[in-house]
Order: C-alpha cells, then structure tokens, then sequence
C-alpha cells in the first residue's frame, strides 16, 4: 500500500487529505465548511450516497465533548473543587463553545478512523474511493 494507516493517523491529527496529505480538507474561507474534494488529488469527501456517513463525527465530537468536558467538571462540583452553581454555568457554556471549537478535528478524526480500518478504498492504494464502499467490499 502507498498510504500506511501511520500515514491515515498523521494526516488525520493534522486534518489533511487521507490520500495525498494536502491540507485541503476545509475551506480557507470558513472555519466550519468541509471541501467537497481535494484541490491537489481531487478526492472526494463528502459522500453523495451517504447522507448519514458523517453522523459518526457528530457521534465522536459528543463523546469527546461529554467525556472531555462535561464530566470533568461534573467532578469538579462532586468533589467541591468548584460550587454547583459554577458547575452549572461552565456546563452550559461548555456544552455549546467545546463541540463547536471540536468540530474541524471530530470530522478529521472520523476520516482518520474510517480509512484506517478500509485503507484499500483509499485511491492511493488503488482503491476507487467513495464509489461502491458501501457493497461490503
């Protein structure tokens, strides 16, 4: 294979292309708009097909966001480090500032994670990218 699943994490952490590790995988223009493709390798993304794909980002940035945020603070309070009522507020808050700074690296990570295990689909490794993944293949 021509991109090792090192090369997938890499890539992934620094939220480039999992084909050819071009930094094209969000818009200059936007902090929370996903390029349809790839400037350099013209990989598609997004998958036309399958609407749901990157609900498992959504999936792991909720993780990320309970397990990273929301319960450290939850022990915070338990253990009277910090009053309820601040609990309350930094949870709140939180809830809503974390997932959005989160975001970029929670759709990167779930790119990373898919072609780590599927690195054949990835056309680098001769695989044909997004068109026919879905056929149990």
């Amino acid at each position: 294979m021509n991109v090792t699943r090192a090369q997938i994490i890499t890539r992934g952490l620094t939220h480039c292309c999992p084909n050819c590790a071009a930094p094209t995988l969000f818009r200059r223009d936007s902090l929370f708009r996903i390029n349809p493709r790839c400037d350099r390798c013209d990989f598609a993304f997004e998958r036309q097909d399958d609407e749901g794909f990157f609900l498992g980002s959504m999936s792991l940035n909720y993780g990320v966001t309970i397990m990273g945020f929301l319960v450290p603070v939850m022990f915070l309070a338990f253990f009277n480090v910090i009053s309820v009522k601040v609990a309350i507020i930094l949870a709140s808050v939180g809830a809503v500032v974390f997932p959005a700074l989160f975001y970029r690296s929670s759709r990167s990570w779930w790119l990373m994670n898919y072609y780590f295990f599927f690195p054949h689909h990835l056309p680098a490794n001769g695989g044909d990218g997004r068109r026919g993944e879905g056929r149990g293949d």
